[in-house]
C-alpha cells in the first residue's frame, strides 16, 4: 500500500519586513496569474520567478518546490476569505440566523467567483497532497466561534456546537462549494445556489436546535 504524501512545508524563511513581504507577496500573484492562464502544467518554479521578477534563486528561499507555492497560496486564499466573511457579519445589521447565516455563505460563495481555474488547480493539488486537513483547521475554529454567534440574541442553543457538529458543518458546506468549483458549475455565483446552501445550514442547525430542546 503507497505511503501518503505528508503536506509540504509552506515557506522556507518567514518575510519579516516589508520588501520580504512585497516579494513573497508578488510570488504568489504571480503563481495565480499562471494557474490562471495555463493551469498545472504551465506551473513551473522558473515560470513563477520570471513574471514575478525575481531570480529562482530569491524564490527559493521562500519556497522549496510548486507544491509549497500551490500550498502558501491556497492558505492566503483562506485566510483572505475568512477576513472578508468576519467583516461582512460585523456589518450585518439583522442579528436574525437567517440573515447571518446568508452573509457568510454569501462572502464564501463569492469568494470562489473569480480566478476559477486557477482555484480549481489549487484545490485539486491540495487534495493531492494531502493538506486539506492544514487548510480546514482555520475554517473550523471560524465556524465554531462565528457558529455560537449565530442567532445568540433569540436562540442560544446555536452557541452550543459540539466539535463534530461544527466538523459536519463546516465540511458540508465548503465541500459543496468546493465540489461546485472542480465541476465547473455554472450556476457557482448563482443566487439559486447561495439559496439552496443557507437553506442546508439553516435545516442543520434547527435540527440541531429542536433535538436539544426535545432532550431538555
Amino acid at each position: 500500500m503507497a505511503k501518503l504524501r505528508q503536506p509540504v512545508g509552506t515557506k522556507r524563511r518567514i518575510p519579516r519586513q516589508a520588501r520580504a513581504a512585497e516579494t513573497v507577496a508578488a510570488i504568489l500573484e504571480a503563481t495565480a496569474q499562471i494557474l490562471e492562464k495555463g493551469g498545472l502544467v504551465a506551473l513551473t518554479t522558473n515560470a513563477v520567478a520570471e513574471r514575478a521578477g525575481v531570480s529562482v534563486g530569491t524564490l527559493y528561499q521562500y519556497f522549496d518546490n510548486k507544491d509549497a507555492l500551490l500550498l502558501a497560496l491556497a492558505q492566503q486564499e483562506t485566510e483572505a476569505t475568512l477576513a472578508d466573511v468576519a467583516r461582512a457579519l460585523k456589518g450585518e445589521i439583522d442579528p436574525s440566523p437567517q440573515a447571518r447565516v446568508r452573509a457568510m455563505v454569501r462572502v464564501l460563495v463569492n469568494a470562489f467567483g473569480g480566478r476559477r481555474r486557477a482555484r480549481k488547480a489549487v484545490m485539486l493539488a491540495i487534495l493531492t497532497q494531502g493538506a486539506a486537513p492544514t487548510l480546514m483547521a482555520p475554517v473550523v475554529a471560524f465556524v465554531a466561534e462565528q457558529g455560537s454567534r449565530v442567532g445568540q440574541a433569540q436562540q442560544a442553543i446555536f452557541s452550543k456546537l459540539t466539535p463534530e457538529q461544527v466538523f459536519v458543518l463546516s465540511r458540508a458546506t465548503m465541500g459543496i462549494i468546493r465540489t461546485a468549483v472542480l465541476e465547473e458549475q455554472p450556476f457557482l455565483t448563482s443566487p439559486t445556489f447561495e439559496d439552496e446552501i443557507v437553506r442546508l445550514v439553516l435545516a442543520y442547525l434547527t435540527a440541531i436546535m429542536t433535538q436539544s430542546a426535545a432532550r431538555g
